[in-house]
């Protein structure tokens, strides 16, 4: 029923092929236990990542209303600004920024190095602002001034986290549950981080209705399961409201939240952890701010026997760039 009803929405086709899915063998080897990983990092725009599957949806929204001009915000280091400018770029419109410094750091890495650097390639035009509290009213304003100066401005939400741009992980959903199917594999569960919501609620309905005895863990990197939940469970009402089809029965918000301190954007020892390992294990790279505590919630569940028997496959959103801008963080 979803995929038929997907099929109603245009996208841009930034994505002509899946993203691998691969078993980790040497870290699988480490940990005695089976690990998969979904490449969504290796997205075919600026450095990968997950955002690009939301923006084939937002842009193409974007595109049909006469928009000229992309808005969005997110912190300093946010992977899904760095890749909403370089779409921008890559489709001749202009970008609009709003970003914040979420740790208030004075690192000249984090101000200037990683993502940020990559705005000013692809010709972002960035406002520092000291919050994004209240990002909505923000960008609105943002917008007002653009339409004032005769633009025709089109908001992406932070994170691209709508129901328009969670279709990319409804897509994503489908996808991924065709290769778990070829590859004849049971797993006892999916992990990702959760965030601004988009990825977790759109994977979470698709595979509800494809693979209902799937569980998919979201690993918050930016508040605990009270706040998270909500976020979630809406975004997936609200997805599967636009979708017109109905919540699948099997739908069920799953989140750790042991993860993510002290806040959102600092990095912290499991994590850095997490993330050294698989680059020796697998010379992949995990970021600080949300794969890398992602994997040390997997890591750890592992290790309390959290999880149901059978493989686990990791969703592995990207991040990379970011890993310049911490350069403080390893010599800590």
């Amino acid at each position: 029923m979803i995929t038929e009803q997907l099929s109603r929405f245009a996208r841009l086709d930034l994505m002509p092929t899946a993203t691998p899915l691969e078993k980790l063998e040497r870290l699988s080897a480490w940990v005695e236990r089976d690990i998969y990983i979904k490449r969504d990092d290796l997205t075919p725009l600026a450095l990968g990542g997950n955002k690009l599957r939301k923006l084939e949806y937002l842009a193409a929204d974007a595109l049909a209303q006469g928009a000229d001009t992309l808005v969005t915000a997110g912190a300093i280091q946010s992977n899904h600004v760095r890749q909403t400018a370089a779409l921008a770029a890559r489709l001749g419109l202009a970008c609009f920024a709003l970003l914040e410094n979420p740790t208030g750091t004075d690192n000249p890495d984090y101000l200037g190095n990683g993502n940020r650097l990559l705005l000013d390639l692809f010709e972002a035009r960035v406002e520092l602002v000291e919050n994004l509290d209240n990002a909505q009213e923000k960008l609105e304003a943002l917008a007002a001034r653009l339409r004032t100066a005769g633009k025709q401005p089109y908001i992406v939400p932070i994170g691209g986290s709508s129901p328009v741009g969670a279709l990319g992980y409804v897509r994503a959903g489908l996808e991924l549950a065709q290769q778990i199917e070829a590859s004849g594999v049971a797993f006892s569960a999916v992990v990702l981080a959760s965030g601004s919501a988009g990825t977790h609620a759109g994977l979470a309905l698709a595979l509800s209705e494809r693979l209902p005895q799937l569980p998919v863990i979201g690993v918050t990197v930016s508040r605990d399961e009270d706040q998270q939940r909500p976020k979630v469970q809406h975004l997936a009402e609200a997805t599967a409201a636009l979708l017109e089809v109905p919540l699948p029965a099997a739908f069920k918000v799953r989140l750790w939240d042991e993860y993510y301190a002290p806040r959102y954007g600092e990095p912290n020892a499991g994590g850095l952890a997490a993330i050294k390992l698989l680059a020796a294990q697998e010379g992949i790279l995990l970021d600080p701010v949300y794969t890398g505590k992602a994997m040390a919630g997997l890591l750890d569940g592992v290790g309390r026997q959290r999880f149901e028997d059978g493989p686990i496959l990791f969703l592995h959103t990207g991040g990379a760039p970011a890993l310049f801008a911490y350069t403080d963080a390893w010599s800590a």
